[in-house]
């Protein structure tokens, strides 16, 4: 940029200024149409969303469901000692016909103790078969409708496809748990399509009372930095605004919340409080200087509006690529971000003239606080002149220190870690998976001829066996095995049956009249086996679980061609066993988020740097601000790792976001330290004067944010607290990025010759 402010710059300027009342209105009123449509945002609540559409394990998924109806069972578990008496199973019968009749349950196939033992609608002979049979009866249903202790039992609910429901989900199982709550002795609802709904709507919750609560405590942190309630409402201001204008677009748009952009009011935040902080410290030091409002207004708009225009764009540039991801929601959060940046920049523009000329504003007092501060900052900046090899050999042992920890990470899919121990999924799960058996439903799939016989069954039995062995020595990760063998095989063969295998599934379906279609589609071809799995298991045995699963799977049933007609092209190819469900998208839904994201961090970093050199023009400048940049995400992804902090949901993208809110500090730096150089300022006189006025205005921004964020660690959610303290960390590694690294940085690489201002 030229030496002085472009002409157009400073005409544009005049033109905001003088048409500043008018547009101060006309953005009000825009932000007034938008409260509306801004509240129409939606809330995307699938877990399919969180993978790309092409996802093996997806696929595997989805064609389960079609195949055999899906597996969105909820567990409702209590403990009684009189369980097995006729009371006891009174009790299981009435609770279970009342959690039946909650809208959206499929009520026709409700599996319970007390029905399992002695069905209501029986012909004598399968009467007396149980009766006979009561003990082998019992043991069919242990770990999954009776515990080791016989004393607890679970109800399983199969749900409603969500179409089908005349509810919502959430509607559904608050009316469940109300139930539970209510049930004498306590009852305890597990399940994973609990958990996904609790998940989504905590971060839903959290993120709106949560936000509520930063904007409080912003706006206390930033009173007691600038003493001056302007400067309170006016960042604020430009937060709100920003938000709703976001918001209202997303909505035209069609756009939908998700889990991963459901940080967006948090980061919008960041950025408008950032911006309007820098503004303000400019602001207040020309008034300081004597410099009139008017003038100081323009001044700071003209000195100050190309800096934020380019941590906007480069902001927007680091978001932008998450675009590369094959993840439809973290697509549409770099969409989101992007846009919620461009319309910080607007806010900005158009509302600060306005509502810095409102009313009167004195010249402010320099405080006994920033007076210390400035001194801090004295004594920071000759520490950078005085040890800047030392300050630079510690950077590097540092982010050596901090690149090891990178080789500790690892990667949380214990989907119970993402929740409070007191919250009530946890308790649920401990109660469950302590008492009766593993509270995840997943599955092996393989092919089936379109009719059943001993041999085929044969097969299927031995799958059976293995997968009951597959559990390591002295541990236990496989709580049920359930095969269509193991009821066939409890009803003896029928005589004079012409079909025995099909007569023993008639009766069968007295029993439980979605058994064969739960296993066994005969139209496609396709059997499975249903499995239960503890949920509470480390990544590493989850994914060794699945791995000896599929592989058990495809041992049994290889996959095969099979020519139903003599023609080549009528033939077909049976697809080999494997493992699905959605506790493998769970196990895999870090794994998921993580795949693209190396390209999308590389994508940014690129972006950024080719941003900050036409905006510098110097790909000098550009290489200088990625050093301070980087090293905050190094910093937090590193210690993550030596802090055995997993990542999860709210840390599996911190890289990618942090590498887009981190240039803003470099960047008013650098405009600072060139705008000082084109005045005549030496090198060190104009990195001396930068930290005085701009080192304010950064530590007055990140002290600010930071509070803001550490209201994230109320949240009910894990991830989010995580997410809340390393993006604190980030900021605060930025801050000194921009404070102690890059002023050595600028000394080694420029000389006393005037530069260019930014």
């Amino acid at each position: 940029m030229s030496s002085h402010p472009q002409r157009w710059l400073e005409s544009f300027v005049d033109r905001l200024y003088k048409l500043r009342w008018i547009l101060l209105l006309i953005f009000m009123a825009l932000t007034g149409l938008s409260i509306y449509p801004a509240s129409q945002l939606s809330f995307e609540q699938s877990i399919e969303s969180l993978y790309a559409k092409d996802d093996p394990h997806l696929l595997d998924y989805l064609e389960s469901k079609r195949l055999f109806g899906g597996d969105e069972f909820v567990f409702v578990a209590y403990t009684t000692p009189d369980l097995l008496e006729p009371e006891g199973l009174l009790e299981v019968r009435r609770f279970s016909q009342d959690l039946s009749k909650v809208p959206g349950v499929n009520a026709e196939v409700t599996q319970n103790l007390a029905d399992a033992l002695s069905p209501p609608k029986l012909n004598f002979f399968l009467r007396a078969l149980i009766r006979r049979k009561q003990d082998e009866m019992t043991e069919l249903f242990r770990s999954v409708l009776i515990g080791d202790d016989n004393q607890t039992t679970a109800i399983a609910l199969r749900l409603l496809p969500e179409e089908d429901s005349p509810v919502s989900r959430g509607e559904t199982f608050r009316r469940i748990r109300q139930l539970a709550e209510g049930h004498t002795p306590q009852a305890y609802v597990v399940g994973e399509p609990v958990q996904v709904h609790d998940m989504f709507r905590y971060v839903e919750e959290d993120g709106n009372i949560l936000f509520k609560v930063s904007l409080n405590l912003l706006a206390l942190v930033l009173f007691l930095l600038f003493r001056r309630l302007r400067w309170v409402m006016l960042p604020l201001l430009v937060v709100i605004c920003s938000i709703l204008w976001t918001e209202a677009i997303l909505v035209l748009g069609h756009f939908q919340l998700s889990m991963v952009s459901s940080m967006l009011n948090s980061l919008v935040t960041i950025i408008g409080i950032a911006t309007v902080t820098h503004v303000a410290v400019h602001f207040q030091e020309l008034q300081r200087n004597n410099v009139s409002r008017p003038r100081a207004i323009r001044q700071t708009m003209v000195e100050l509006l190309p800096a934020i225009f380019w941590t906007c764009a480069t902001t927007a540039a680091g978001f932008a690529s998450l675009l590369s991801s094959e993840i439809a929601p973290v697509r549409s959060f770099g969409i989101m971000m992007a846009l919620g940046t461009m319309m910080v920049l607007i806010a900005a523009t158009v509302l600060l003239p306005g509502g810095i000329s409102l009313g009167s504003l004195s010249a402010p007092l320099k405080h006994s606080s920033e007076q210390g501060l400035e001194r801090i900052l004295k004594k920071v900046c000759l520490g950078t002149e005085h040890y800047p090899r030392l300050i630079l050999s510690g950077t590097v042992l540092l982010v050596l220190f901090a690149a090891v920890g990178f080789s500790r990470l690892k990667v949380e899919t214990d989907f119970s870690k993402n929740f409070r121990d007191s919250s009530d999924i946890v308790q649920a799960l401990n109660f469950v998976e302590t008492r009766l058996g593993g509270a995840s439903t997943w599955e092996v799939n393989f092919p089936a001829p379109p009719k059943l016989n001993e041999e085929y069954l044969d097969r299927v039995r031995a799958l059976a066996s293995d997968l009951q062995q597959a559990n390591p020595p002295g541990k236990q990760q496989l709580t049920k095995v359930i095969s269509i063998t193991d009821t066939l095989d409890f009803i003896p063969k029928i005589p004079f049956a012409s079909d025995p295998i099909q007569s023993k599934l008639d009766s069968i379906k007295s029993l439980q009249p979605d058994f064969e279609s739960s296993l066994y589609n005969s139209e496609k071809g396709r059997m499975r086996i249903v499995l239960r799995a503890l949920e509470r298991q480390s990544a590493e045995e989850k994914l060794s679980l699945i791995a000896k699963v599929d592989a058990l799977a495809k041992k049994h049933f290889p996959g095969s061609k099979v020519t139903e007609k003599m023609d080549a092209a009528d033939v077909k190819t049976a697809e080999p066993g494997k493992a699905a469900g959605i506790f493998i998208l769970l196990a895999y839904l870090i794994d998921s988020l993580l795949n693209d994201q190396l390209f999308s961090f590389l994508l940014a970093g690129t972006s950024i740097l080719a941003m900050m050199t036409i905006a510098f023009r110097s790909l000098k400048i550009g290489i200088i601000s990625m050093i301070p940049n980087l090293f905050p995400i190094v910093l937090v992804v590193g210690a993550m790792g030596w802090f055995n902090l997993p990542l999860n949901i709210g840390t599996a993208m911190i890289a990618s976001v942090s590498m887009g809110l981190t240039t803003d500090s470099s960047i008013h730096f650098i405009t600072g330290f060139l705008r000082e150089r084109s005045r005549g300022a030496s090198v060190v006189d104009a990195i001396r004067r930068t930290h005085r006025g701009v080192g304010r205005a950064i530590i007055f921004a990140t002290c600010a944010l930071v509070a803001g964020f550490s209201v994230l660690t109320l949240s009910h959610f894990i991830p989010l607290i995580y997410f809340g303290a390393l993006v604190s960390v980030a900021m605060l590694g930025g801050m000194l990025g921009s404070l102690v690294l890059l002023p050595i940085l600028l000394r080694l690489f420029y000389k006393d010759k005037v530069e260019s201002a930014a």
